[in-house]
């Protein structure tokens, strides 16, 4: 089963050494808003640029089209 956003998150802050307060904070927004987005996987494009910036982390969200195209 593949992850959910919300997991692979969580690896990331794991990895980089980080806790969800301090990324909320990073974020301007409190750290229960962000652990309800985390345990409801409710993120959107926005949210993901977002956050990939505060962690210093690239992020890609595309779909791949099987003639090649990136959407």
């Amino acid at each position: 089963m593949p992850l959910t956003m919300g997991e692979k998150l969580k690896i990331v802050l794991g990895r980089k050494g980080i806790n969800v307060s301090t990324l909320a904070e990073k974020l301007g927004q409190s750290r229960q808003n962000l652990n309800t987005k985390i345990k409801n996987d409710n993120f959107t494009e926005s949210d993901l640029h977002k956050i990939a910036e505060a962690l210093e982390v690239k992020y890609e969200g595309f779909f791949f089209l099987n003639d090649g195209d990136k959407i």
